[in-house]
């Protein structure tokens, strides 16, 4: 976990049947997302970039002259309308502009944001008009590009090239010999300007005599009104008054300016989510590199029931600034445009809990019965249940031919959450992965003639486990829910190690690939130690785990497997996992049409960078 930047959301320090509509679901508005994320203490931080424009090979409208090209900006929504975000000035007399206007925008990695860019001739009569009062249907239209911004920024040179094109007056034949457009993208500087800071307090106090003291740091800033949004937190240091922590560092942009004031709060930590303050500081960063260059500490207060500054209580325990360095960090973008890609892999649930009385189960299946926590299993070896799996189930999963089940593929071509999960992930990481191959698994089920698998290839080979494209992942899942027979436990240990493996091997061949495994389930977890060893071991891999679940079953106790909701994961041999890896989310959180679980992406970047920070790995640039 290293300095714990993705523990807390808020911490980010990087930017932060089968039908074809199913690759257009929509992704949440952006700002319905935010609102729906900060309401549970998630504030995401983004890279701003600035887009600049310019064309060769124009059509020229006019026998005499060439033309004067204009070009406007869109953003194409989920719902296929279109925003206008910006115009260019007009170029006069030119088929191939370099137009002077830029256009800044906030980047999204867990959005596809798709870009609309239309080239209009504007004639001399209109030479006069303001840019904003053209009406664009008296201009002549020289043809359009669309792209997403992920293909810009992700070029080795951050400039991509498209094909304007123009269609007939049907709207069928598209005509491609309307020139090029070149799009540059440049993250903007502020972005990656970073304050490496390493805490430490002095004679904190104990909250409650005879309790243990297990102290960590939350930093926030003060926006208008006073609330306080975070920003990044410490690591937890057990049983200690007199800490020091791992580095954190804070972004620049995130802050606003080293004048910002900043709240620094150290809290007792409680697995209950209920952390007791123990004191606060406020201060800008200028203040904390002047603690820092003094080498004095300074004191800690709790504020005052009422609020009043003048009745804070002033503690003895102190805070000093160790180290603060200042410094120009590699982004996230930096390392896509060096030859770093995201290769996503898919792992889905084929397990059925049932729910069914103790004496049928005994009587149907004629053997000694066991327990797994908290459900109730029959060995392998006993008779099978086919008249209680067709009568008496209660399961989530449940027969896949049956409407009610998870697992039902409706004939409408509308989805269900299995694949409505699998789209809204894979539609964002496919644009950062060459070659769209994707390792995809299935766990828990049996298949034909054959014992329960924990892991095995959704494609149906016993030779290799990737398919291609997202409509690969959604062929291969339909497919296999035709040919395998939903059983259990509910395993995650053997997919977990399988994706570490191909990873671990991916960086002993040199490779510049960094893995995102989806599991998508509708139960607890079963060997959550395993689970938990599985995950430690891995962290040290460039690897992240996004978990969700699917239904409504209780998932409290797959949240321990997210170090964002509590402390870092221990194996059972007592090793601390090197960083947080794992996000958990609900399915059912998605609320008003909230895509959540995409929203959920943007803890990524930060994932990744930690892992290649903590190892010094560079970016080609």
């Amino acid at each position: 976990m290293g300095n714990r930047l993705s523990e807390v959301a808020a911490g980010r320090a990087a930017i932060g049947g089968i039908a074809a509509d199913f690759l257009n679901l929509a992704a949440a508005p952006i700002d319905a997302v935010e609102n729906f994320l900060r309401s549970r203490g998630h504030h995401g931080l983004f890279s701003q970039i600035e887009l600049s424009f310019s064309a060769s090979g124009l059509r020229d409208r006019d026998v005499l002259f060439k033309s004067n090209p204009m070009m406007v900006l869109y953003a194409r929504g989920k719902n296929g309308a279109l925003e206008e975000l910006c115009r260019t000035e007009v170029v006069l007399n030119s088929s191939s502009p370099r137009w002077i206007t830029k256009h800044t925008l906030i980047y999204h990695f867990e959005v596809v944001q798709v870009l609309v860019f239309r080239v209009y001739d504007v004639d001399t009569q209109f030479h006069n008009v303001d840019i904003k009062m053209l009406d664009l249907d008296e201009q002549q239209f020289l043809g359009e590009a669309t792209c997403a911004l992920s293909q810009i920024i992700t070029q080795p040179d951050k400039s991509l090239t498209i094909d304007l094109y123009t269609e007939d007056s049907v709207g069928s034949t598209l005509s491609k010999n309307c020139g090029k457009l070149m799009v540059h993208g440049e993250e903007c500087i502020s972005s990656k300007t970073a304050i490496e800071m390493v805490f430490r307090c002095s004679d904190l106090e104990y909250k409650y005599l005879f309790s243990r003291t297990d102290p960590f740091l939350l930093i926030s800033k003060v926006v208008e009104a006073g609330a306080q949004i975070p920003i990044c937190k410490t690591e937890v240091i057990r049983n200690d008054l007199n800490p020091i922590w791992k580095s954190v560092f804070v972004n620049i942009q995130q802050v606003g300016s080293k004048d910002s004031p900043l709240i620094i709060e150290c809290y007792n930590f409680n697995s209950n989510g209920k952390h007791d303050l123990m004191g606060k500081v406020q201060r800008s960063l200028v203040e904390l590199e002047n603690i820092h260059n003094n080498g004095q500490g300074e004191n800690l207060f709790l504020p005052s029931a009422d609020g009043q500054n003048h009745d804070n209580k002033v503690l003895k325990s102190q805070l000093f600034v160790e180290k603060f360095t200042e410094s120009v960090q590699y982004t996230f973008l930096d390392y896509l445009a060096g030859g770093f890609e995201l290769n996503f892999m898919v792992a889905v649930d084929f397990t059925v809990q049932h729910k069914f009385t103790i004496a049928a189960l005994v009587e149907e299946s004629g053997c000694v019965l066991f327990t797994l926590r908290n459900h109730l299993w029959v060995p392998q070896n006993a008779n099978p249940l086919r008249p209680l799996l067709s009568g008496s189930t209660a399961a989530s999963n449940g027969n896949p031919r049956l409407p009610d089940s998870l697992h039902y593929i409706d004939p409408s071509g509308r989805p269900n959450a299995y694949q409505r999960a699998i789209v809204e992930v894979g539609e964002v990481l496919q644009l950062y992965d060459s070659d769209k191959r994707f390792p995809t698994w299935g766990f828990g089920a049996r298949p034909i003639d054959g014992p329960v698998c924990h892991c095995f290839n959704l494609n149906g080979s016993s030779h290799y486990c990737e398919v291609e494209g997202i409509q690969g992942i959604l062929m291969a899942y339909t497919s296999a829910l035709l040919n395998v027979s939903l059983a259990g436990p509910t395993l995650f240990g053997p997919v977990i190690s399988t994706a570490a493996l191909i990873a671990s091997q991916s960086v002993a061949n040199g490779g510049r690939k960094y893995f995102v495994l989806l599991i998508i389930t509708d139960g607890v977890v079963t060997d959550l130690q395993e689970t938990k060893d599985a995950i430690v071991k891995a962290s040290d891999l460039p690897l992240s785990i996004l978990i969700v679940g699917v239904g409504g079953a209780d998932f409290k106790e797959m949240e321990v497997l997210d170090a964002d909701k509590g402390e870092r994961l221990e194996s059972s041999y007592g090793r601390v996992a090197s960083r947080d890896i794992v996000q958990f989310i609900p399915f059912r959180e998605v609320q008003s049409g909230l895509s959540v679980v995409q929203a959920f992406l943007a803890e990524l970047p930060a994932q990744f960078l930690t892992y290649v920070r903590s190892r010094n790995i560079q970016p080609n640039l």
